[in-house]
This record gives structure tokens, C-alpha cells and sequence, in this order.
């Protein structure tokens, strides 16, 4: 496992599997202040970063300038910030090797996202998930909790129906500090041309 400091604060499910694939062309979605981005693009990757905020677009390109200046992640490969809004993003075809997406809800997007994926491409996806009934956390106050409402949370198992048509790699539901969380990474094997990546599945919330 790398000790690269660029790394420390995305999931540790994807600092696993960037330890495991081979630099390529990368797109994140909902980018906020360029965590993903900055992971990638210090493992040689080259990333579209598309954000709808141009505040935070710009507080991350500073953020990356900052980071290579200090020499902290120095950079390997490209970043491009990249303002749009992911709900009518025109998503190109069988261009992305690697898609992120951390804690945005696109599920109306999903497939047009699945259709962006090179042949053999990854789908890596961290989202809040549904409070099980009678769920309240560590909150007795349920509206309090942080994250989104319900609403805008995946139901038990939704994500992992949604990429049904992708072979799924990895698929965990937990609860991180008190929060309900799904985590998924899926490969599109249309052709079967690409060995199996070896990552530990797990399922239900814990």
C-alpha cells in the first residue's frame, strides 16, 4: 500500500484500487474540492474533474497548485476543472478507464455514466445510505444527522441493481461514524477481455 500522502483522504476502498490498475483516463463526478482528483492524478492518471460550483472548482485547482508548490502529491499526470452540471452533462462514449464518484446522487445519470466507461473500465461509487427503520445514530434527532435527507439516499441494494448490466467487484453497505454508507466498485467486462480484480465484496449494513 502506498504511503503517498496525496492519498490520505479519499476511501480507502479506492486507494486499494488504484494500488491495483494501471494509470488511464479518469472522470470524477461532483469533484467539491478536488480529493479524488488529486489521488488520481499523483498515481500518473489523467482526469476530468467536473464540479456545477465554480467556487469550489477554483478553491480545488488552488488547492492542487498549493499541494505541488509545498511538493506534497506532486502531481504525474493532468487534471482538467471542468464546469458543468452532471444532470445534462454530455457524457462522451467509451471514454473513461476509471469513473469516481463520491457522495453524489446521480442515479438518473447512471446510465448514460456506465455508457462513458471504456471497454473493461472501473465505476468506483461512495453514497449515503437509507437509515434503516427506526435508525436514528448517534442524533436522536434524525433530521439533524449530517449528510442528505432520505430522499436523496440510496435504498438498500438500489445501487447495486442499478449496475446490474456491470460486473460487480465490490459491494459494501456499513454504517462509517454512525453513518449509513454504500460503497460499489463495478467493471464494464462487455468483452471479457479483462482478468478479475481481486477486491474483498461484503454486503449489508453493519
Amino acid at each position: 500500500m502506498s504511503h503517498d500522502p496525496s492519498t490520505y483522504d479519499v476511501a480507502l476502498v479506492l486507494r486499494t484500487l488504484l494500488e491495483s490498475l494501471p494509470p488511464g483516463r479518469a472522470l470524477d463526478l461532483g469533484t467539491g474540492l478536488g480529493r479524488n482528483p488529486r489521488a488520481l492524478a499523483a498515481r500518473g492518471w489523467t482526469v476530468d474533474a467536473v464540479d456545477l460550483s465554480r467556487a469550489q472548482l477554483e478553491r480545488a485547482r488552488d488547492r492542487t497548485v498549493s499541494r505541488d508548490h509545498d511538493g506534497v502529491g506532486q502531481q504525474a499526470g493532468e487534471i482538467a476543472w471542468i464546469l458543468a452540471d452532471v444532470d445534462s452533462y454530455a457524457f462522451p462514449g467509451d471514454a473513461y478507464d476509471l469513473v469516481t464518484i463520491s457522495f453524489l446522487d446521480v442515479r438518473d445519470r447512471l446510465p448514460a455514466i456506465q455508457s462513458t466507461l471504456a471497454s473493461g473500465g472501473i465505476l468506483f461509487y461512495e453514497h449515503y445510505l437509507e437509515s434503516p427503520a427506526g435508525y436514528r445514530g448517534s442524533d436522536s434527532d434524525a433530521d439533524h444527522r449530517p449528510g442528505p435527507g432520505d430522499h436523496y439516499r440510496f435504498a438498500p441494494n438500489e445501487l447495486l441493481e442499478a449496475c446490474r448490466d456491470l460486473r460487480v467487484l465490490y459491494y459494501h453497505e456499513s454504517l462509517v461514524d454512525g453513518e449509513p454508507r454504500v460503497t460499489l466498485v463495478a467493471r464494464d467486462d462487455a468483452d471479457g477481455s479483462r482478468p478479475p480484480l481481486e477486491l474483498v465484496s461484503g454486503g449489508g449494513l453493519e
